[in-house]
């Protein structure tokens, strides 16, 4: 992996090329399989994550066994920050959705970095402060939205951090998102999901592949749904 590559990672962006070459002969590069466990809930936590290619899940379990599915992290997110920061337990399972490659780092880099590099003190306090507003933003929809609501935001909220424009000005959303992830997400049945997402497709709101990856035709149209 080159400076360059990750240099365009939100994390590591603005950092000296020094500390990025430093960074990277620490790191090391790893692939995972389709629903290839990455981390498990209670485990200790001495290394963070970032993602390269692919997708990951990230859920906790319930006392009664029960999954609750917190979000769904793909290229240039990372993930382990919360157990390096306070030293605790991870506090969720990390699952890969489908093949992936990823950055891994431990402790020991973590905390150089954060004792040496503003740079990357200062952006990973803006991700985790994105994170933030985002979940109460998700709290807030689930509590005055309906499910035509819930579903237009996140389709819209995964357009704003991962689409790609397409030449017909469309925004393709390279995440494998099937119904059942989407159902979780937004906390409503599958079979609703399935009822919104014909709807958005009749309309040519949207379009989905044989990939599950969800194509946005009318990003403006699909925003009304939910403001």
């Amino acid at each position: 992996m080159e400076n360059r590559q990750l240099g365009a990672i939100p994390l590591f962006k603005g950092m000296p090329r020094e500390q990025m070459e430093q960074t990277l002969s620490h790191a090391r590069l790893r692939k995972f399989k389709s629903g290839e466990a990455i981390l498990h809930q209670d485990d200790p936590g001495e290394t963070f994550y970032v993602i390269l290619e692919g997708t990951v899940k990230v859920s906790a379990f319930l006392s009664d066994g029960s999954e609750v599915f917190i979000a769904l992290l793909a290229a240039g997110d990372t993930f382990g920050e919360m157990s390096m920061i306070d030293s605790s337990h991870r506090s969720a399972d990390v699952v890969t959705q489908e093949a992936s490659t990823l950055l891994s780092m431990d402790r020991s880099i973590f905390n150089s970095l954060l004792d040496t590099s503003p740079h990357f003190t200062r952006n990973l306090l803006r991700l985790l402060a994105r994170r933030i507003r985002l979940a109460n933003v998700r709290i807030q929809a689930h509590c005055t939205q309906d499910v035509f609501g819930r579903v237009a935001r996140q389709l819209v909220e995964f357009a704003e951090l991962y689409g790609v424009a397409q030449p017909d000005s469309s925004i393709l959303i390279p995440i494998r998102l099937t119904q059942s992830d989407i159902s979780d997400l937004v906390g409503a049945s599958r079979e609703r999901v399935n009822q919104v997402m014909v709807s958005f497709r009749k309309t040519d709101l949207l379009s989905i592949d044989t990939r599950h990856y969800v194509t946005i035709h009318k990003t403006d149209e699909l925003r009304k749904r939910f403001l």
